[in-house]
This record gives C-alpha cells, sequence and structure tokens, in this order.
C-alpha cells in the first residue's frame, strides 16, 4: 500500500495546531461524509482517511510517533526494541522498506477486502474492510429565508408562517421589524448527521414602501396638503397615522415646508411594549388655480398693500 499522508488528507501542514487540525477534520468529514454522499465509494474511502488521520493526528503521541516513523508509526515500540538489541540504528526515524528493515519489509499495513486502510484503523473502526465506521456528530447546516411583510403588518406584532426546505414554521413576528433585520430560530435550520444538532435558521425581513410615510428608525415622515386659506387663517384638518385619523390645528400665517411633530405617533420600537417613535408632518401649501378675474383683483390689492 502506498503512504498515505496525513497531513495532505487533512489540507494541512507539518506546523498546524490542535486547534487547526479539529477544524480542518471537521470541514473534510462534512464534505466527504457517506450520508452527504450516498452510493460514493469514492467518499466512502475519503470519509475513512479523514478519519483514520484524524485519530493520529489529534494524539500528541501517536502524531510524534507517525512523524518519525511515517506509515510504521504503530510498530514504533517493536522498532525501538529490534534497534537497541541490533545497534543498527541511529536515531534518525525508520524509513518503511530500507534496507535493514527489522520488520522484513513488512509495510504496516493491510489489505482488507481490496481497500487501503491501516491496521490501525481498521482495529480502531471494526475492520473487515472499514464496515463499521464510527458515527462522528455533525451539526447541522444553517439555513437562511426571507420573510415578506407590508409594511403596516410590521407596526403590530403578529403570527406569521413561512416555509423552509419543505417545512412551514409559525412564528410570532414582534412590531417593529425593520426592513433588512435578521433574526435567529435556533435549531430550526438543517437536521444534524448521527443525532447531532440542528442548525440554526436565520431570517431576514423585507418590509414594503408605504404610501403614506417614509420611515427612518423608528420615526413616521408624512407630507400633507393644505389649502392657502388655511394657512394664511389658520384652521384644523385631519391627518394619517398609524392609528388612524387625528385633527390637527394649524396655525395662522403657516408657512410652506413648515415641520410639525406629533409625539408617540411613529412606528413602534423594537420589543419595547408601549413605546413609540414620532410622526413628522410637513406642510406643503397648495396655491389655488383656475381664479377668476375678480379673486386676481383681490390678490393684487393684498400685494399692492404688503
Amino acid at each position: 500500500m502506498e503512504f498515505i499522508d496525513y497531513y495532505k488528507i487533512l489540507g494541512i501542514d507539518k506546523s498546524a495546531t490542535t486547534a487547526d487540525i479539529k477544524k480542518a477534520y471537521r470541514k473534510a468529514a462534512r464534505k466527504h461524509h457517506p450520508d452527504l454522499n450516498p452510493n460514493n465509494k469514492e467518499a466512502e474511502k475519503k470519509f475513512q482517511q479523514i478519519n483514520e488521520a484524524n485519530e493520529v493526528l489529534s494524539d500528541p503521541k501517536k502524531r510524534e510517533k507517525y512523524d518519525q516513523y511515517g506509515k510504521d508509526w504503530q510498530h514504533a515500540d517493536a522498532y525501538e526494541q529490534a534497534k537497541q538489541s541490533q545497534g543498527a540504528y541511529q536515531g534518525q526515524g525508520y524509513q518503511g522498506g530500507s534496507a535493514g528493515n527489522p520488520f522484513g519489509g513488512y509495510s504496516g499495513s493491510a489489505d482488507f477486502g481490496g481497500q487501503d486502510f491501516s491496521d490501525f484503523f481498521s482495529s480502531m473502526f471494526g475492520g473487515g474492510g472499514g464496515s463499521r465506521t464510527r458515527q462522528t456528530q455533525f451539526r447541522g447546516n444553517d439555513l437562511k429565508a426571507e420573510l415578506h411583510l407590508n409594511f403596516r403588518k410590521a407596526a403590530e406584532t403578529h403570527k406569521q408562517s413561512i416555509t423552509v426546505n419543505g417545512k412551514t414554521i409559525r412564528i410570532t413576528v414582534p412590531a417593529g421589524v425593520s426592513n433588512g433585520q435578521e433574526i435567529k430560530l435556533k435549531g430550526y435550520g438543517g437536521a444534524g448527521i448521527n443525532n447531532g444538532p440542528n442548525g440554526d435558521l436565520y431570517i431576514t425581513f423585507v418590509i414594503a414602501d408605504d404610501s403614506d410615510f417614509k420611515r427612518i428608525g423608528n420615526n413616521l415622515y408624512a407630507t400633507e396638503e393644505i389649502d392657502l386659506y388655511t394657512a394664511v387663517l389658520g384652521g384644523e384638518i385631519y391627518v394619517n397615522t398609524l392609528s388612524g385619523k387625528v385633527k390637527l390645528k394649524v396655525k395662522p400665517e403657516t408657512q410652506n415646508g413648515t415641520k410639525v411633530k406629533l409625539k408617540g405617533k411613529g412606528f413602534p420600537v423594537y420589543k419595547k411594549d408601549g413605546e413609540f417613535g414620532d410622526l413628522i408632518i410637513t406642510y406643503q401649501v397648495k396655491i389655488p388655480t383656475g381664479l377668476n378675474e375678480e379673486q386676481k383683483e383681490i390678490f393684487r390689492n393684498l400685494a399692492n398693500e404688503t
């Protein structure tokens, strides 16, 4: 059997730390796991090699022997005894298959049913061509989804259903969610492998624009037209809010572009019951059109008096 480079199998170099080995193992094992690659013999073989590499490199003592003796690391103790008895080796590290091999050319591996896996791996995982692989647990994949909401619905706490991966999930949407906001539902992602934990589900809210209001943070902004006569003389108008129409007093001689604030009439604050932003109204004075000559004369007289 040709030498299997455990470092190469995990995609790391010899200077890799224990954390590097663990990270590389989980990544490689997930990619080649038989449950994710059904009926793929090559993936199954690769998965077994990955497990074997991890068993050796994650154990400091085994790793030290492997670094020194290569594929024959599991026979290191016997080799040391033979070396002492023969006095023929001088501590540069045994190279399998070289002249004077006290094992008579034994490669430190065996052919189980035609598969290239070592004696050590077979003994650890049940032998018989790798027929009994240790069941490593893997966390399921995280999933992402979008939930589209009407502007007004986002302003109230309500139930909402969302279908992800063919599964319908019913959630409570708190009032005040923002466009682009993301929430996490722990354990609602992909199923774990070998009884591993499920992944998480990340939901991003997409909230439609509203024809009446513009939202910035928790404040709402709206433009309200008033006629020239109300702007000049003052009066009362009705304006829209999220909770319905309210009466608003317009002061005499109100200028175009004047802003007024309706405190607490804005968007609800996320997860803070009873707290709201403000509603800012901008007055837009509407100039009358279609005036007759008598009406125009009135404006001429007013212009001459100012």
